[in-house]
């Protein structure tokens, strides 16, 4: 027989345990504002690597948005792209008793000194649509950049089956260069293969920043030399809509615009308006809007202390693992979405990231769809 005191100490035991895991599975349900810390709100650092992309902007306040709505307080700066001013950026952060780090690195490499910096407070790092190489990263949060690259290639390869390519890449110093490149790649041997029908690729340079007017320069460049040595340039995989833009003016310059078949990527504005024009054929829209209120529900329970795997699994994301170089970080992958003049009111414009107004500033009222 069990004597009270015994039978007291076990009921105690039962009813700490069951209060231990309803506080797990609300803690999960309810982004508090309160830090593990238990501090009455939560302190976020948004570090942002430039303003030089339309879309960034428009990504930190979103971001700003939920993680507010959350009642959570934000400090952010902007390093002008220059991943020094960034670590200093994230010092001052830590100093002033930040509780999670949001990082869009200039540099995928050297802005390892922020998760180091900062897990030496015990501070946890987000790494926002851009990977961070070689440290011990807490969680990444983007959109399935090689599948980007992939819907890239696949749409201009729809449109051009053969033919003379030229690959434009964004920044070499950013990984997510590499990964777009990997899904164009992928997907030209792809067709290759499915079709018989070849495809010459007679360039594909990376550029500095993501750069417009380097693109310009680069193709014009190319348009000269091939044009000279009898070769006609068919399609250009641009990574982005700012390198989209830079191609399509020097292939304006020779009156070859609407005739080279052009990708992109981000949806810019400048970028749709081409499409509807007709000079570029295709974008690949990622939902800002998403990723940075995503990346702010992740800031909230990182910063109380909530594991990244559960923490995924209860935004209802599959648990993705990326190898940086030193672990296999858990990822999130948002959707992208291909983006043409056919579905363009289905996508950008009925996700109000542009008015149809603005889309079709250019193109005469008799000529714009109903």
């Amino acid at each position: 027989m069990i004597s009270k005191k015994k039978y007291s100490a076990f009921l105690l035991a039962v009813i700490l345990i069951f209060a231990a895991l309803n506080c797990g599975e609300n803690q999960l349900k309810d982004p508090s504002p309160k830090g593990k810390t238990g501090k009455s709100k939560i302190k976020i650092g948004f570090l942002m690597e430039t303003y030089d992309l339309n879309r960034w902007k428009r990504d930190e306040t979103l971001f700003i948005e939920k993680a507010e709505s959350l009642g959570a307080e934000i400090l952010r700066a902007v390093a002008d792209g220059d991943q020094d001013r960034q670590n200093k950026q994230a010092d001052s952060f830590l100093t002033r008793g930040v509780d999670v780090l949001v990082v869009v690195p200039k540099n995928l490499k050297t802005a390892a000194r922020i998760i180091k910096s900062a897990h030496e407070k015990n501070v946890p790092v987000v790494a926002y649509d851009r990977l961070i190489l070689n440290c011990d990263l807490d969680i990444y949060v983007t959109f399935d950049n090689e599948k980007v690259g992939y819907l890239q290639a696949k749409g201009i390869l729809e449109k051009v089956p053969e033919g003379n390519y030229i690959l434009l890449g964004g920044a070499a110093s950013d990984n997510n260069a590499r990964l777009l490149r990997r899904g164009q790649l992928r997907a030209v041997t792809e067709h290759e293969e499915k079709t018989g029908k070849k495809i010459n690729i007679l360039a594909d340079p990376f550029l500095d920043n993501w750069d417009r007017e380097e693109a310009r320069r680069r193709v014009s460049n190319m348009i000269t030399k091939f044009h000279s040595e009898g070769k006609t340039i068919n399609a250009i995989i641009a990574s982005n809509d700012s390198t989209a833009g830079g191609a399509i003016a020097a292939l304006k310059a020779e009156q070859l615009q609407g005739r080279v078949a052009v990708s992109g990527q981000d949806a810019e504005l400048s970028a749709c308006q081409r499409i509807v024009e007709g000079t570029q054929t295709l974008t690949v829209y990622k939902p800002i809007k998403k990723i940075a209120e995503t990346a702010a529900e992740v800031a909230v329970y990182l910063a109380r202390g909530v594991n990244p795997d559960e923490i995924i699994k209860s935004l209802g994301h599959k648990i993705n693992l990326f190898d940086n170089g030193i672990k296999k970080v858990p990822s999130i992958y948002l959707e992208p979405v291909f983006v043409t003049k056919d579905n363009i009111l289905q996508t950008v414009i009925n996700d109000g990231w542009h008015s149809r107004e603005q889309i079709y500033k250019n193109v005469p009222k008799e000529q714009r769809p109903e």
